[in-house]
């Protein structure tokens, strides 16, 4: 049984619970209903449960999806539940303990906490620690996540596990592959966005959030224009908060935006317009719009954050700097889009780092003993 908090999360594992199935698992998905559930709930070769959760603490809704959780367990009677994302997480680990299912595995996407203050804070690692000992083990997504959760003291280093390189289900190298995409294609999408013909750009994408850095992104292309950095900026995605909406409607004002996508389906061509991928994240579990740029061949500048430090490979695929630092990020920005064949030359490897270790079937297969070895099942 695979769970997860918001039906959006089910692209998190597209592809996987029938890979599962495939080879040999019955598999029951869990979340709330949605768009992306009634999509995927088509598929008969997967078993779909549509249960209602909350991703904010809300006391009587929590209750009534605890009891849908410990109903569904008595009912479907799991050998091994995953569950991952925050609510999700703490309501399956406990139903599982409850109802004795026999292996629970806590699939640590990333701490909330980390970014949190106070006691908001506080209930969060409570939340943390309930769902850490509910479960058997914790697979989490990439080796600095796995120390950080050790050095906040949420759990034991042996109850930890990080499979292959990390990342909860790599990525389709097939589907962000460059040659995908025509010239003509491309030309028109960069027209219709308003991005100049030559002028290098400078990529976003994901949720436009203070956690995602983008104030810092707004502090570092402030000082690229006074730098005197000649580029184009392109913003991919939608906005999560109140902040990152002023702080887009100022870039907007200000021009520096040159195009923005707002959220959108398909990212893979819009990856082929950047010249260089940005994150300045100041958290992550194993970000996923790294892999994706890496596999569009286009080299990364991101931060030393939770999870961000270890989807690059510093100097070889893109370049790593100080979570926070808009001067730092400018300045490697701005020496990046100086270097057009390093650029080049970084994306190209970035391609084939992320082929070697993250590519779909890769990650699967590994994914795939890891969960046999839980239940007992030979690994492969």
């Amino acid at each position: 049984m695979l769970g997860v908090t918001s039906d959006i999360s089910l692209r998190l594992m597209r592809g996987f619970p029938e890979f599962l199935d495939a080879n040999g698992w019955e598999v029951h998905v869990v979340c709330s209903p949605g768009p992306v559930f009634d999509k995927r709930a088509k598929n008969k070769a997967v078993h779909f449960h549509a249960l209602e959760m909350h991703r904010n603490p809300a006391l009587l809704h929590d209750i009534r999806a605890f009891a849908d959780w410990i109903r569904l367990c008595r009912e479907v009677r799991p050998d091994l539940i995953s569950a991952g994302t925050p609510k999700a997480g703490i309501l399956g680990c406990l139903a599982g303990w409850v109802t004795r299912v026999p292996r629970r595995v806590y699939l640590q996407r990333g701490l909330r906490l980390e970014t949190s203050q106070g006691f908001e804070r506080l209930i969060l690692g409570l939340a943390e620690r309930v769902t850490i000992a509910a479960a058997h083990v914790v697979l989490a997504v990439s080796p600095s996540l796995r120390d950080l959760i050790v050095r906040l003291r949420l759990s034991k280093p042996g109850k930890i596990v990080v499979v292959g390189a990390g990342s909860s289900n790599g990525v389709d190298l097939h589907e962000f592959d460059p040659v995908r995409f025509g010239a003509d294609e491309l030309d028109e999408l960069r027209s219709s966005l308003g991005l100049r013909q030559g002028v290098p750009t400078i990529g976003y994408v994901g949720r436009l959030t203070q956690d995602k850095g983008f104030n810092v992104l707004e502090d570092a292309v402030l000082q690229l224009t006074e730098m005197g950095t000649v580029f184009d900026l392109l913003i991919v995605g939608g906005v999560d908060d109140p902040t990152s909406r002023a702080t887009l409607d100022r870039l907007l004002s200000s021009g520096l935006v040159v195009g923005a996508a707002g959220p959108v389906e398909d990212p893979a061509i819009y990856y082929q317009l950047m010249d260089v991928f940005c994150l300045p994240t100041r958290r992550e579990g194993y970000p996923n719009v790294v892999l994706e740029a890496s596999a569009s061949g286009k080299a990364t500048v991101t931060t030393d954050a939770t999870g961000a430090i270890d989807s690059v490979v510093k100097g070889v695929t893109g370049a790593i700097v100080p979570m926070g630092d808009s001067k730092a990020l400018a300045d490697e920005l701005a020496r990046l889009l100086a270097s057009p064949g390093e650029l080049e030359m970084m994306g190209q490897e970035a391609r084939r780092y992320v082929g070697e270790h993250f590519d779909r079937p890769i990650v699967w297969k590994q994914l795939l003993e890891f969960y046999n070895s839980q239940s007992g099942l030979p690994i492969n």
